[in-house]
């Protein structure tokens, strides 16, 4: 007999809020529904009704995490509307705090996928590894979330000291060489736990259009830095990271790689930072009509903005199409026929970021 199970923001890996339910036939998972707009917030039509320089700032809150992601979308979309080209240098400092904000949300992913496992040290590995990135974030902008950067024609800080970046971030690629990534992949009972849990075949991923690490963990080798890159991402080299098993630990082997990717990224950026000026000047208030899509690569994936001025000082029209939103569908294969106590571990595996889905 198959009965559905409601589950609250607090039973699962992540405690944001969502509603979930599961059908159950005995320990059996057979049906799983996830309903978005819990904690909508109407982030599109309040942008609607502000400045262009206020939206940057409120689509910085759609999700703390991935502020910089949101910010940068959207500035792209408001460039391309206006054709304007950001100073070289503002474009190397884009991509260094995409990939520090890229290193924080992977990095508080390893700790709650250890946390799942009751790995308690390698728990407290990747808070330490967190702690450095939050201080090359705060280096770069600031802050350690919220990432307030961004501004149409450029970003609106500077880096003053790259060579104390270099050596922060030698100090964070140990870490993750030596100790984070050995401690996931050299034990048994961690990849026993995970190996074959939660498949998603090439095809499923496909059909459902998954995006980010998800994909590319099935063997969907997309990267919107690669295949059709933004700010100065054509001007560095870089691997792709890309697995065919398609299970949990291919989804966690996939990330702890694209970390070192991220130091690797950040490093050339540093080495090779242009001189010159970070904003152009005389940005105008008001941007001529048009329409434009910006997409990048958020941490999760592909982030898509659409944005339409009609001439004024405020957007005519926003819209957000979030990583998560493309991958939470994909929960429905992913859980069906597995246990439901494997449903933590299965949600954590996806990493979905349900206050950027909401909005």
């Amino acid at each position: 007999m198959s009965y559905p199970i409601p589950v609250d923001q607090h039973s699962f890996a992540l405690q944001e809020h969502y509603t979930i339910k599961v059908g159950n036939s005995g320990p059996t998972v057979k049906e799983v529904n996830v309903e978005i707009g819990f904690s909508f917030r109407s982030v599109e039509l309040l942008a609607q009704r502000r400045s262009y320089s206020q939206a940057i700032e409120l689509v910085g809150r759609v999700c703390s995490l991935c502020a910089n992601s949101h910010t940068l979308s959207f500035c792209l979309a408001a460039e391309s509307i206006a054709r304007l080209t950001p100073p070289a240098r503002a474009n190397y400092i884009r991509v260094i705090a995409s990939e520090a904000e890229r290193l924080h949300s992977h990095l508080l992913w390893c700790g709650v996928m250890a946390g799942l496992l009751e790995c308690q040290p390698l728990f407290q590995q990747a808070v330490q590894a967190r702690e450095l990135t939050a201080g090359l974030l705060r280096a770069i902008s600031g802050r350690p979330t919220n990432v307030g950067l961004n501004c149409i024609g450029g970003v609106t800080r500077d880096i003053n000291d790259p060579l104390q970046l270099l050596a922060d971030l030698a100090q964070l690629r140990a870490i993750i060489e030596r100790q984070i990534i050995p401690a996931f992949e050299a034990s048994p009972s961690l990849k026993a736990r995970l190996t074959g849990l939660g498949v998603l075949s090439l095809s499923e991923a496909r059909g459902y259009g998954v995006v980010g690490p998800m994909g590319r963990a099935s063997g969907l080798k997309f990267d919107v830095r690669r295949d059709a890159p933004y700010s100065a991402y054509d001007q560095f080299d870089f691997d792709v990271i890309c697995l065919r098993e398609g299970d949990a630990f291919a989804r966690l082997i996939i990330r702890n790689l694209e970390m070192l990717e991220s130091v690797w990224l950040i490093e050339q950026a540093l080495l090779h930072l242009p001189t010159g000026p970070i904003c152009l000047a005389d940005v105008p208030t008001s941007l001529p009509p048009g329409e434009a899509v910006a997409r990048i690569e958020a941490p999760r994936g592909e982030l898509f903005y659409y944005l339409a001025s009609n001439g004024s000082d405020k957007p005519a029209r926003l819209k957000i199409r979030t990583p998560t939103f493309a991958n939470m569908p994909a929960a429905a294969t992913l859980a069906v026929g597995q246990k439901r106590a494997d449903m933590p571990l299965i949600q954590a595996s996806i990493d979905p970021c349900y206050a950027c889905t909401d909005r």
